[in-house]
């Protein structure tokens, strides 16, 4: 893609105190048109699969992946079966501030959802400061200057420095309130710039979260608000799960992730021309892990609802009892292989066979088994019978 190498594309911003900023696409060429062009195969092939039978299933598992993935990048304590669980209460219910935190993450994620499938949408600094906003909405900040949808304006005296000696390094990110305003708006327009231009989304997304993250226009907060924002830019080119299921990339290589702003950073510092190479490839990176493994998981979920829809009609045409059918529903719900004594321990289970012999369950169980309804893997744990198929 030509367009990469256009050097009039590089926007040059000169501010009061942090002096000339240079935004700058920063890529190879030669190294990303097949990692570009992989993705987007990807996407197309599960765009096309058959989605929509599985749809809101699928919604439900990203949104809660989604949130604990953000979330936990930034310290949130939530497992993600408890993060599934908060995301289910109602207002009045949520209890403490690690399900308030999960909470609003999901309220950024279904703002930026709701505003960027608008016609000619591009993301504005209002967009940026109403995500900030719902992200610490009743919530404190580590950092007492925090407010919400507030952009930075350190105070004579207070240095912000950002990262770590074990990613990298320190840097200090521009102090003056006007600086990052004008950065952060200069940022946005070069972002709708490149579009226009026909920059991919797929390059403009993480460009925008990288620089975002340099720039650091919050007191705190902008890890969840930088991911938000770059979700919003993809899902507004029709990438409708990927954008949110990318943060549980960016949490299983959460020190490649944190290490990579500071690589670019010095890289640019240095004048290499290809400076943002390696985050844009590691994003790409990610997307197409992520995209592979919805794919999966949709063809899985596929799976699930056709086997359930024959479990029904084997039952139905009386081919299995009551009790025949709870097993296979229970093993099929349970997430996980089930063992023989597990199942034998649960209540219902327990309940069902009160007054019936352990030849009554073995009969049951075989036929089972034998109309490979139920099978029996390796560790010899209960498993539904789709599973053969994968």
């Amino acid at each position: 893609m030509d367009i990469l190498l256009d050097e009039t594309l590089t926007k040059r911003v000169e501010t009061i105190r942090s002096g000339i900023v240079k935004f700058q696409l920063g890529l190879n060429d030669d190294d990303l048109a097949v990692l570009l062009q992989r993705v987007m195969d990807a996407q197309e092939r599960f765009r096309t699969s058959p989605l929509a039978t599985v749809a809101n299933d699928l919604e439900k598992e990203v949104v809660v992946s989604s949130v604990f993935g953000t979330n936990t990048i930034e310290g949130g304590e939530l497992s993600e079966q408890e993060t599934q669980e908060a995301l289910s209460l109602s207002p009045e219910q949520v209890q403490n501030i690690q399900q308030k935190r999960a909470v609003n993450i999901r309220n950024a994620y279904d703002y930026i959802r709701e505003v960027s499938v608008q016609k000619g949408w591009q993301p504005s600094l209002a967009d940026v400061l109403k995500i900030h906003q719902l992200v610490y909405d009743g919530l404190e900040a580590d950092n007492e200057n925090n407010e919400p949808g507030l952009l930075r304006d350190n105070p004579k005296g207070i240095v912000t420095r950002v990262g770590n000696a074990e990613h990298g390094g320190v840097y200090k990110p521009p102090q003056l309130g006007k600086d990052i305003r004008l950065l952060l708006e200069s940022l946005l327009a070069w972002q709708a710039e490149l579009a226009e231009k026909g920059v991919p989304a797929l390059i403009r997304a993480p460009l925008v979260h990288l620089y975002f993250e340099l720039i650091h226009p919050f007191w705190d907060g902008n890890g969840r608000v930088g991911r938000v924002l770059e979700a919003g830019i993809l899902y507004s080119d029709g990438f409708r799960y990927a954008p949110f299921a990318q943060a549980n990339y960016y949490l299983r290589n959460i020190h490649e992730y944190f290490a990579l702003f500071n690589r670019c950073r010095k890289a640019a510092d240095k004048k290499n021309e290809f400076a943002n190479a390696e985050f844009v490839e590691f994003f790409l990176e990610g997307m197409l892990e992520t995209i592979n493994h919805l794919h999966d998981r949709v063809n899985r979920l596929i799976h699930i609802v056709l086997f359930e829809a024959n479990l029904k009609r084997i039952h139905d045409e009386k081919q299995i009892n009551d009790r025949q059918y709870a097993i296979v529903n229970a093993v099929l719900h349970n997430g996980a292989g089930m063992s023989l004594s597990e199942l034998k321990k649960a209540p219902w289970y327990l309940a069902l066979y009160s007054k019936l012999t352990d030849k009554t369950k073995s009969r049951d169980l075989s036929k089972l088994k034998e109309l490979k309804l139920i099978l029996v893997n390796k560790k010899g744990e209960l498993m539904p019978g789709f599973i053969e198929d994968f």
